[in-house]
């Protein structure tokens, strides 16, 4: 289990040597100054600028410069901002494909530089968990000339990774695992109502090469106000956390309902739409899950949330979301599975409780006709912007028609955000409960960069 992904081109080796002895050596250099940043993320942080960030949006064309004022006038300004904007950090699913483009098309033309590409990381104020942050941002980013069709352009890179060591019975081991390695490209064309995104994955460890080389191939119009449509190779929406990137999870791996029903990409046409107190994710396309299977069958996927506390009002109460979803579709089988989501964030807390049932599957570990369902629980406190304490209870029953087959995972553990999901440790334990096999304890530390 892991998490872990990097960039590899001109610059990219140079840097990527430079950003492995960050790690090693932020640990120690992190100061409390940087502990005590904002404790709350809503969305009157996003309309705030706020001094060195270089991911979090404003209104206007620049950031605010900071460096005039005093320190003792700065962390009086955050300190008062911390006591106005306490709201946790989490957005769901569909707000998340509206500010991951957002984030993209915003223009940090005016960051101040730092001298070199190390002291940029270290003096970078990346506070924000919901959705992706890459360090490198603004010197991977190329503005093309006028008369080009693209308008803009963005390499990333992505690398998860992690060390486990499992107790089974008597038995204990030792294995490291490449979760994922990403390359990646998000760009925008002239007309501003177009964008897209492609990405591969150069080094697996499982499974046809040629399957899960590309990971990401899609366009995005927002021409229609408060929609998206989506159109090519993405992740579908099958439940809340099945349908979640793989960069902003709170665990290093998925709860099994998640895993087992969703955790796909597929060809497909999505519309997906926001407002205050309501948003959604309606695609139909292939049941195949790489661009190589074809149309093995067709599938449709819906997911509707419901935002009661959606208004400005009521923010102060914190943030509830209802939400429900259908996946169906044929591949060999006919298949559906049905799921329910409540979750509430407050200040610093997260929680939230996912169900699912199924006559018949097509998640990530493959098609199934076995009528399987589960659910998982979980609960998360966040102390400061860095440091996160999460736990998790989650159980799945492989098939409803077997007696004594459950699995259980009780599952604790801590999120060190040293700049926000760009670099990031996790230190997971979890307590395997099976009824038809012996339990098992794991212990997995991980490690993600994003650049």
């Amino acid at each position: 289990m892991q998490y872990s992904y990097f960039m590899i081109q001109s610059l990219g080796m140079k840097y990527f040597i430079k950003l492995t002895l960050l790690l090693i050596f932020t640990g120690f250099t992190l100061n409390t100054a940087q502990a005590e940043v904002l404790d709350g993320y809503d969305k009157d942080l996003l309309n705030s600028p706020q001094a060195n960030e270089i991911t979090l949006q404003t209104q206007n064309n620049s950031l605010f410069n900071n460096s005039a004022k005093s320190d003792l006038f700065n962390l009086s300004e955050n300190k008062q901002k911390d006591s106005q904007n306490l709201e946790d950090d989490v957005i769901n699913n569909t707000e998340f494909e509206f500010e991951f483009f957002k984030m993209f098309d915003k223009d940090n033309d005016n960051v101040i530089d730092e001298d070199t590409m190390i002291g940029k990381v270290l003096h970078s104020k990346i506070v924000r968990t919901d959705v992706p942050s890459y360090l490198f941002k603004d010197k991977l980013t190329h503005k093309f000339k006028e008369g080009n069709p693209i308008h803009k352009v963005q390499m990333y890179g992505v690398y998860r990774g992690s060390i486990g060591g499992i107790f089974n019975g008597n038995v204990y081991s030792t294995e490291y695992e490449n979760l994922s390695t990403q390359v990646g490209v998000i760009g925008s064309f002239k007309n501003p109502d177009y964008m897209f995104k492609f990405s591969i994955n150069p080094i697996q460890t499982s499974g046809n090469y040629f399957d899960q080389f590309i990971s990401n191939a899609y366009i995005v119009n927002t021409s229609i106000p408060n929609h998206q449509i989506v159109a090519g190779y993405s992740r579908a929406q099958i439940g809340m956390e099945g349908g979640k990137s793989s960069q902003i999870l709170p665990f290093v791996a998925r709860s099994q309902i998640a895993r087992n029903f969703g955790n796909v990409k597929t060809l497909s046409v999505k519309v997906i739409g926001n407002y205050q107190y309501l948003d959604y994710n309606f695609s139909v396309g292939s049941s195949g899950r790489y661009i190589t299977s074809g149309m093995p069958g067709a599938e449709f996927n819906g997911w509707v949330n419901f935002k009661p506390l959606g208004d400005t009002k009521s923010k102060k109460y914190g943030k509830v979301t209802i939400g429900g979803g259908f996946n169906g579709g044929h591949n060999q089988i006919d298949y559906g599975v049905g799921t329910v989501y409540v979750g509430y964030n407050h200040k610093k807390l997260w929680t939230n409780f996912e169900a699912a049932i199924a006559d018949g599957y097509n998640g990530s570990n493959g098609v199934s006709a076995n009528k399987a369902c589960g659910y998982a629980a979980t609960v998360g406190w966040k102390f400061t912007p860095h440091w996160q304490l999460i736990g998790r209870i989650d159980q799945f029953d492989p098939n409803r028609d077997v007696s004594n087959d459950l699995r259980r995972e009780y599952t604790a553990g801590i999120n060190w955000f040293i700049k926000g999901q760009a670099l990031r440790v996790i230190l997971n334990y979890v307590y395997c409960q099976n009824q038809s096999s012996p339990d098992s304890h794991k212990l997995i530390l991980a490690t993600q960069i994003l650049i």
